[in-house]
């Protein structure tokens, strides 16, 4: 079985810190998690970080309309709605079937594979079905020539949303399969 992941991260030199997964399998199921292992100061810091990724958590699991987004209020929601990376793994495990070896594809997923895999310790410290690699999606398109500018691609929504990356993650792999069989 397919399952498509993105992640979003802070990173500095030496260190990526997951802040949130998504992933999406081929028959529709969806899990989303946020970790509250990651360094909130650090992200905040980061203006890019905190507008398109922090913002849109915060704004999907506060309830409390009237709260201004703040970092106090953004702590609030990380320790309400956040999970820690073992968590998060044993959640995978559980979502991912015992009798699959499932096969994983992201998009420019280099860190979203490295984040993954910390999720259990180190790469050998994978479930043993899990794979050691992950399918670029990227890579793929250019391995057939299949741009943006194809008729039919995907548009993206909610853009730097981990599930709705993964979800678009998927609508690229089917389009990418689309024309891969006009190429037949």
């Amino acid at each position: 079985m397919e399952y498509f992941i993105d992640t979003e991260f802070i990173e500095k030199p030496g260190s990526i810190e997951l802040i949130s997964i998504g992933i999406v399998s081929n028959d529709g199921r969806e899990l989303y998690a946020v970790s509250k292992d990651f360094n909130l100061q650090d992200a905040w810091a980061d203006e890019w970080i905190r507008e398109n990724v922090l913002k849109p958590i915060y704004h999907d699991f506060n309830r409390d309309k009237s709260r201004v987004f703040t970092l106090p209020s953004m702590w609030s929601v990380i320790r309400e709605y956040g999970k820690s990376n073992k968590e998060i793994a044993a959640e995978i495990i559980d979502f991912i079937p015992s009798n699959t070896n499932p096969v994983f594809y992201g998009y420019y997923s280099a860190y979203d594979w490295v984040l993954f895999c910390w999720l259990f310790g180190r790469m050998i410290d994978l479930p043993k079905r899990f794979p050691m690699y992950c399918n670029d999606l990227k890579q793929i398109m250019l391995g057939m020539g299949v741009t943006k500018k194809d008729e039919g691609y995907p548009v993206q929504e909610n853009e730097h949303n981990a599930l709705a990356d993964a979800h678009w993650n998927k609508k690229l792999y089917e389009f990418i399969l689309s024309e891969y069989e006009k190429q037949l």
